[in-house]
């Protein structure tokens, strides 16, 4: 199932950034008076203008996708944090964070700031290691291995568990005239992860049972508060109570133990596996907790309700487009999603890498410039010096209009053909271009294509079963209108092969 992904992608890598000759300029920005400067910006980024405006402002002012400015966290009580960066907004520039040469990635998953390491047990995990780190080879292949080994398991566990959540769904929805989804869904990617990288439900533990998937959103949430917008509370109570000291590790301390005990118990295969690759059992619990929790859950959260409701909320006719390619290539009305079926659903990829593209789950990448060098951006060369942070924003610079055609609109369709396959290339997600592979030379996400797989597969399922959802405002489901056999036939009948 997996190999799907690549096999849909023509270009076999990334291009590299532009080295053509252009005009030298001197980055444009400033970082302001000292503390002042960056408690300015940081109360734009989370109050007066927010993230997306923040960045869009100032590309504006200053003309040009690389400038400087403040990035959160920062005064009163960050005392080792350096609020200085330099924003790369365009595809040109934003592809020099993929570049080992160019970037060190060492201890900059969300920039300058670097929650405890008391969250991941004293032990810099994976994705605190630089590609030139002996360390980083060694948890890279450990992690591939694992995600390799899940394969066996992983789509049919999450079927299970979709049916699951999808079930509880329908029952609330011949209750009352909407179903709130979150919770629900949380439920499946905790219970179908564990299975799959763990190789137990969490039912199995007392300790950590259906609860699991909150121990999970508190440690994440304890971890990045600081440098996320928060709904919690209003403005400026945020500010003075979550964007100003990091938090501690002591308040879900507990909850952590809870689970490390579940993996050390009922995931020991997993965990004498990486023993293999020479990590000791507490190097390798730690980053099987980090990559099931803060990469794999962590970004399923935010990016299948975003697919959920984007599709949901269409009003182009997307949902029966999606609903006629599933059934096409299915043909029965008890047929299966299977490798084959899936492979074949051009607009179902092309659909989930278009909201990708204009929502990705991770929205910031930062690298450090391992020397001095020059950025390319739109005709211009920028001088970078060795230590300056570069800040990509991706929901900008996978809107850059020099690349996509109608860049701020969502385009179902996009990805389809051969142009659309080009586009990959700058489809940067996952810390990387689409088009590319992880390896233990780079930092691109080690489960790159179970990502975009599981999100095709859900969708495809969803229509296999309904012909028809709607969702609100918020993550419900208004509306779950289920295939019927007459549907169902006429799709088939349509197809290449189908049903006369």
């Amino acid at each position: 199932m997996l190999s799907i992904c690549s096999s849909m992608i023509s270009s076999p890598s990334p291009p590299p950034p532009s080295s053509a000759a252009g005009t030298t300029r001197s980055i444009p920005g400033s970082y302001g008076v000292p503390l002042l400067g960056p408690l300015k910006d940081r109360l734009d980024y989370f109050w007066f203008q927010g993230q997306d405006k923040f960045f869009r402002s100032r590309m504006a002012a200053h003309k040009s996708p690389v400038f400087r400015a403040n990035m959160p966290p920062t005064f009163p009580f960050f005392f080792d944090v350096d609020p200085r960066i330099v924003a790369v907004l365009d595809c040109d520039s934003f592809s020099a964070l993929f570049d080992p040469a160019l970037v060190d990635k060492r201890n900059v998953l969300v920039g300058s700031y670097m929650p405890s390491l008391s969250f991941t047990g004293d032990i810099r995990v994976g994705v605190y290691l630089d590609t030139t780190e002996p360390r980083h080879a060694t948890v890279k292949k450990f992690c591939l291995d694992l995600l390799r080994r899940s394969s066996a398991v992983w789509f049919s566990s999450f079927e299970s568990n979709l049916s699951k959540m999808l079930s509880t769904i329908e029952s609330e929805l011949g209750q009352k005239s909407s179903s709130n989804f979150f919770i629900p869904l949380q439920t499946c990617i905790f219970s179908f992860l564990c299975k799959s990288i763990i190789g137990a439900e969490p039912s199995v533990s007392s300790e950590v049972g259906d609860g699991g998937f909150a121990m999970l959103d508190k440690w994440l949430a304890l971890q990045i508060l600081p440098t996320v917008s928060a709904q919690a509370l209003p403005q400026p109570f945020a500010e003075i109570f979550l964007h100003s000291f990091p938090f501690p590790f002591f308040l879900v301390a507990g909850d952590y133990k809870k689970l490390y005990n579940f993996v050390a118990k009922h995931g020991a295969e997993v965990v004498s596996i990486a023993e293999e690759y020479g990590l000791t059992k507490d190097e390798a619990i730690h980053n099987i907790l980090f990559v099931l929790g803060f990469n794999a859950f962590g970004g399923f959260s935010v990016f299948l309700p975003t697919l959920i409701t984007t599709i949901g909320r269409d009003k182009t006719g997307l949902k029966q487009r999606l609903r006629e390619e599933v059934r096409s290539h299915i043909k029965s009305e008890k047929g299966i999603v299977g490798f084959e079926e899936l492979k074949g659903m051009d607009l179902v990829w092309s659909t989930v890498y278009e909201v990708l593209r204009l929502n990705p789950p991770v929205p910031l990448q930062f690298g450090r410039a391992r020397k001095d060098f020059e950025l390319s951006s739109r005709g211009a060369r920028y001088p970078v010096k060795k230590g300056e942070l570069l800040c990509g924003y991706q929901p900008i610079v996978m809107r850059d209009p020099t690349v996509f055609d109608r860049a701020d609109e969502f385009v179902a369709d996009r990805f389809i053909g051969e142009e659309g396959r080009r586009l990959l290339n700058y489809l940067f997600w996952s810390n990387g271009p689409e088009t590319g592979n992880p390896t233990t030379e780079n930092k691109q996400c080690a489960a790159k294509d179970h990502v975009v797989a599981t999100a095709c597969f859900m969708v495809a399922e969803i229509f296999r079963r309904y012909d028809d959802y709607e969702c609100g405002d918020g993550m419900d489901f208004t509306k779950l209108e289920k295939a019927t056999a007459a549907t169902t036939a006429v799709t088939a009948a349509a197809a290449p092969g189908g049903v006369k």
